[in-house]
């Protein structure tokens, strides 16, 4: 699969405390604490321990408040995305390699096009008859031992994502939710119905209703991030 590679300088630390949502502190090797972006509004369930091993990359931005942004956590064995930017480019480049066979057969891609209620599809598929695909995609880090699942918070924009791939699929179109798992020490996929019933209660029903959902695991690394395998469903 293609790799999505980071050229910015990237270095590791431990984690002292993730806060206020954006924010994390980070003990650097040399015992130095400086503060990071964190490009991720979830819960982070397990996957904000103090003391973790984590990956910082120096966004080389003199005119950013942070210089660096959260970008990996170690847990066991395994690097986990924390960047909910990243599954957005990851998915997007295999796509436009024609490594998802789920998804091929189309001859251009864009990315955050509006539709919806004031909303931007991550992918838009088109194919030479004016066929439409337009993929939604969703970044995922819980698990349950080796069971991966979405979301890790509630959340109503996530309900009202899938509402608007049911709509696109009602006009004849293909829509698909693609969730992202930024690990792979998983071996299935499912919805957190014990964190958010409404969100699984609503991907069942626009399943039924002509959306489709691919789950795809991720091998990760300090610098590297790409598609693996696909998990299968048990939803």
């Amino acid at each position: 699969m293609t790799n999505t590679q980071e050229k910015r300088p990237v270095l590791e630390g431990r984690l002292v405390r993730r806060y206020k949502r954006f924010l994390a502190d980070v003990e650097l090797p040399g015992g130095e604490v400086v503060t990071a972006h964190c490009p991720n509004t979830g819960a982070l369930t397990g996957c904000q321990d103090a003391g973790s091993r984590v990956i910082l990359v120096d966004m080389q931005n003199p005119k950013r408040k942070y210089a660096y942004t959260w970008r990996a956590i170690r847990i066991g064995r395994t690097w986990v995305n924390v960047d909910t930017g990243q599954p957005n480019r990851v998915v997007a480049a295999a796509l436009a390699a024609g490594e998802i066979p789920e998804l091929v057969g189309y001859e251009s891609l864009r990315r955050e096009v509006p539709y919806g209620a004031n909303s931007r599809i991550d992918v838009l598929l088109l194919n030479a008859a004016g066929g439409r695909c337009f993929v939604e995609v969703k970044s995922t880090t819980l698990v349950d031992g080796p069971h991966a699942m979405f979301p890790d918070g509630v959340t109503a924009r996530g309900r009202k994502h899938l509402l608007e791939l049911r709509d696109m699929a009602s006009q004849g179109h293909r829509a698909v939710i693609f969730f992202c798992v930024g690990r792979d020490d998983v071996d299935s996929f499912g919805s957190a119905d014990h964190i958010d019933p409404a969100y699984g209660e609503t991907l069942r029903q626009v399943l039924e209703e002509g959306v489709e959902a691919l789950a795809y695991a991720c091998h990760v690394t300090p610098r590297r991030m790409h598609l693996t395998k696909r998990l299968p469903l048990k939803l």
